[in-house]
C-alpha cells in the first residue's frame, strides 16, 4: 500500500494478465457509510485479474473503525445530506484518481470506480462531475445525488461513458424508487447506462456481484481499444 491522500488496500494485477507493454487498468472500490476499506477489499479476488484493485477508506470518521464521505439523515421525505461534504468528497476522489494512477503505474484511460451504498453514490457523483477521470462507474445499492447532477459535466464529456446501476427491489435503506429516478435522469444524458434490478435488499449478493464482474469485464474489453502502452 502506497502512502496517498486516502487510506486504501491494494490487490495487484495478476502477473502476466496484461501484455508486457501495457499499463494495467485500475478499479477503485468505495465502501458503504459506517464501514471501512475491508468491506470492499474482501471482494477484490472476484474481479478481473487484469485490474489493480484499490479498496479505499472514506475520510470522515463515523465511529470506531467506521467511515463515510458525508453525513446523511433519513427523513419521511427521503435522505438529506450535508451537500458540502459530498462535493468535497467527489472532488477529492477525482484528485485521488490521478494520485493512484501515478503511484501504481496504471493506465489513466482505463480507471473504473464502483461502490456499495454511499460508495456507489460517490462513484456516480465522480463520474457525472469528472468523467474525464474515469472509464466507467458502478453503483451497487446507491443513488444519484441531485447535487452532483446539478454540477454535471458537458454532454460531450459524458458521451458513451459506461455506467452500471444494480439495485434491489426490496432495498429497505435506499428504496428502488431512488434507483429508478437515477435511471430516468441518466437516460437524459448521452451515457451508456446498464440498469439491473434484482430481488434483494440493501446488500451485495452473489447475483449482484456476478452482474458487476461480468459488466466490468465487458467494459474493460471495450476500453482496451484505446489502451496505452508503457513508456
Amino acid at each position: 500500500m502506497r502512502s496517498l491522500s486516502l487510506v486504501h488496500e491494494v490487490r495487484p494485477a495478476t502477473p502476466g494478465a496484461n501484455a508486457p507493454d501495457e499499463r494495467p487498468p485500475m478499479l477503485i472500490l468505495l465502501h458503504g457509510v459506517g464501514a471501512n476499506e475491508q468491506q470492499m477489499a474482501q471482494l477484490a479476488p472476484a474481479f478481473d485479474p487484469r485490474f489493480i484493485v484499490l479498496s479505499v477508506r472514506s475520510p470522515l470518521v463515523f465511529g470506531p473503525n467506521g467511515f463515510g464521505w458525508f453525513h446523511v439523515t433519513f427523513t419521511a421525505q427521503g435522505p438529506v445530506i450535508v451537500a458540502e461534504e459530498a462535493e468535497a468528497g467527489w472532488t477529492h476522489l477525482a484528485r485521488f484518481v490521478d494520485e493512484a494512477v501515478a503511484a501504481y503505474g496504471a493506465d489513466p484511460a482505463r480507471v473504473f470506480m464502483g461502490g456499495f451504498s454511499q460508495g456507489g453514490i460517490m462513484a456516480l457523483a465522480t463520474m457525472v462531475t469528472a468523467p474525464q477521470k474515469l472509464a466507467g462507474a458502478i453503483s451497487m445499492s446507491g443513488r444519484l445525488l441531485p447535487e452532483a447532477l446539478a454540477r454535471a459535466a458537458t454532454p460531450e464529456a459524458l458521451r458513451d461513458k459506461p455506467l452500471l446501476i444494480v439495485h434491489g427491489t426490496a432495498d429497505e435503506k435506499l428504496g428502488i424508487h431512488l434507483a429508478r429516478w437515477a435511471r430516468e435522469q441518466l437516460e437524459r444524458l448521452p451515457v451508456a447506462l446498464t440498469y439491473r434490478e434484482l430481488p434483494m435488499g440493501h446488500a451485495i449478493t452473489s447475483q449482484s456481484l456476478g452482474a458487476v464482474t461480468t459488466w466490468l469485464a465487458d467494459a474493460l474489453d471495450g476500453a482496451r481499444r484505446g489502451v496505452k502502452t508503457a513508456p
